[in-house]
């Protein structure tokens, strides 16, 4: 049985994920730990439950979503796993953050890409790749079919959508995404975003005021 463990972390209160299995094997998901009293809450979580990190998967590279990730990558030692379309986005985060006021390196250390419908697996239990693009050009969603739960980034929210007045953003593509690739999986599909509450796709199907 998977389990997800969420922390709102950052200025811009993203959410990171830890998704975990009864093996204790797990998936960082878009680390935004920024400071270090965060990154330490992040680590300890994980060794206090004696976890195994095997990958850190991105849903999208903005520059909220990997504000931990030279951190994760340092600690764990584990690959990346990205759309490549995300790239561009990931090497423009210095300069985002010199946007912001801060400083940041760019990052160092081994990516690898993942496409649409790919399959990735922690153990028994099998994650859908699919390519959602529209507030990011490389924006992906990863789902687990047989327990009904999707990580999405900013893409679909509750009661609202992802931005797309960001560098690449489209607003028709980003409407496309979640009709074509998200509003047909099933209604009960718990779907966890980048930033705020969960919710289900039947809830957004039925109440969300931009569908």
């Amino acid at each position: 049985m998977l389990q997800i463990k969420s922390f709102a972390f950052n200025p811009f209160s993203e959410n990171t994920y830890i998704v975990f299995n009864d093996h204790k094997n797990a998936f960082i998901i878009d680390p935004g730990n920024f400071s270090d009293e965060e990154t330490e809450i992040l680590e300890k979580f994980i060794s206090d439950n004696d976890l195994k990190v095997q990958n850190i998967l991105l849903t999208h590279a903005h520059i909220d979503h990997v504000l931990g990730l030279q951190k994760a990558f340092d600690k764990y030692k584990v690959p990346v796993l990205m759309h490549e379309l995300e790239k561009e986005m990931l090497d423009r985060n210095p300069m985002d953050a010199n946007r912001f006021g801060f400083f940041f390196k760019p990052f160092e250390g081994d990516i690898s890409y993942l496409k649409e419908n790919e399959i990735i697996s922690l153990d028994e239990d099998e994650f859908k790749i699919l390519h959602v693009p529209g507030h990011s050009p490389g924006h992906i969603a990863v789902h687990n079919e047989p327990q009904k739960l999707m990580i999405s980034g900013d893409v679909l929210f509750e009661g609202s959508i992802g931005r797309t007045d960001l560098y690449k953003g489209n607003s028709e593509e980003l409407l496309k995404s979640i009709r074509e690739k998200l509003f047909v999986l099933d209604d009960e599909t718990k779907v966890y975003n980048g930033h705020g509450n969960p919710t289900t796709i039947g809830f957004e199907k039925n109440h969300n005021p931009f569908f």
